[in-house]
């Protein structure tokens, strides 16, 4: 039996109703996403998620999010095994770029398509690399903290130094979601970092991990896994930050994965060295 061409694949928006088979693709490949992502995905962009379509049937996906007038990510970039080399990812591929207009691009790519991004146009920023292991046991450090309701504009704040574009419609799904672990670390003049732990397909995910110190991260590190002691712990951490690097492998954490981060152009100037865990590849 052919398989199907390109020029039978139909590229509609996809909805959260869709998001189970997008994250069901991403699980296969390993990628590991969260189990309740979806929900603060879409409420940042919910215009930014594509699906393609053979005879009703998804066969490709691809995100482009808006996260400002300068900027989109782009991820979950999927094809369904049994259908590649056929057309159907290009062709969604030049459907969803569309979305994000003249704005610069980030994404997070692995290994094996590096080189098909350069093509596109993508410039390598650094190299960032996954770090799994079972979490070890510490107890939460006094000065670090639930953030409450009362924490979210300072939170949405500080993520906006420490990113290329403020995301507030994100963050407020992202610390608030059941089950996630959104703790902040401050001072009596403001927050000094904050980060998230939430639950994943394998074990557990921290994302970001935002501080202004290596000592404000080791804190807000030892409370996110307080209590989750030999629990499968994973942090992506970008390569330039070798204080997070230390941290990571000090925790007896091991490299798992790594992807490369590209952009297409630049981005605003945002804190990288208090990056010591990037909040999630598939939106930056």
């Amino acid at each position: 039996m052919a398989s199907p061409a390109p020029e039978d694949l139909v590229v509609t928006r996809a909805t959260l109703e869709d998001w189970p088979v997008i994250s069901g693709w991403a699980a296969d490949e390993g990628w590991n996403p969260g189990l309740l992502d979806g929900p603060a995905f879409f409420a940042q962009d919910p215009d930014g998620f594509f699906l393609g379509r053979v005879d009703g049937d998804p066969v490709s996906a691809i995100s482009v999010v808006r996260h400002g007038p300068d900027y989109a990510f782009l991820g979950c970039y999927l094809v369904r095994p049994d259908l590649r080399g056929r057309g159907h990812g290009l062709a969604t591929w030049k459907t969803a770029l569309a979305h994000a207009g003249t704005r610069t691009i980030g994404l997070d790519g692995v290994v094996a398509q590096q080189d098909n991004y350069r093509r596109s146009g993508f410039e390598p920023a650094h190299r960032t690399v996954r770090f799994s292991g079972p979490a070890s046991r510490t107890a939460a450090p006094a000065d670090v903290r639930p953030a409450g309701p009362a924490d979210v504009e300072a939170v949405t704040a500080y993520d906006a130094l420490c990113h290329p574009a403020a995301r507030p419609r994100f963050l407020a799904h992202w610390l608030t979601t059941p089950g996630h672990r959104a703790l902040v670390r401050g001072t009596g003049t403001g927050i000094t970092g904050y980060g998230v732990l939430r639950p994943a397909r394998d074990g557990l995910r921290i994302g970001p991990l935002f501080a202004d110190t290596a000592e404000d991260a080791r804190a807000l590190f030892a409370a996110l896994i307080a209590g989750v002691e030999g629990r499968r712990v994973s942090v992506d951490v970008p390569e330039t930050n070798r204080a997070g690097i230390a941290l990571a492998e000090d925790a007896g954490l091991t490299p798992s994965f790594e992807t490369a981060r590209m952009y297409t152009g630049p981005v605003r100037p945002h804190a990288r060295e208090r990056i010591f865990g990037v909040t999630t590849l598939e939106l930056g």
